[in-house]
């Protein structure tokens, strides 16, 4: 999972579609993935699941765009 737009990114992505933070999790992104499966969860339960797509979002979006080294 070296580049932008590889087939692992777009895996990861589709993860993270179903699961916020899964894709973060494939591509060994241990804390990130964490912060972002507790962050969804807690914001989908205190705004009664409508700003949770929020996080929900920027999880398959930040799994697509991910370089590994930077």
């Amino acid at each position: 999972m070296a580049e932008q737009g590889s087939t692992g990114n777009v895996i990861a992505a589709l993860a993270s579609f179903f699961i916020p933070g899964l894709g973060q999790l494939i591509q060994g992104r241990m804390i990130k993935a964490g912060i972002m499966f507790v962050l969804a969860g807690v914001i989908w339960f205190i705004s009664f699941g409508t700003m949770g797509w929020v996080i929900h979002l920027w999880s398959i979006i930040d799994a697509a765009r991910y370089r590994a080294g930077e």
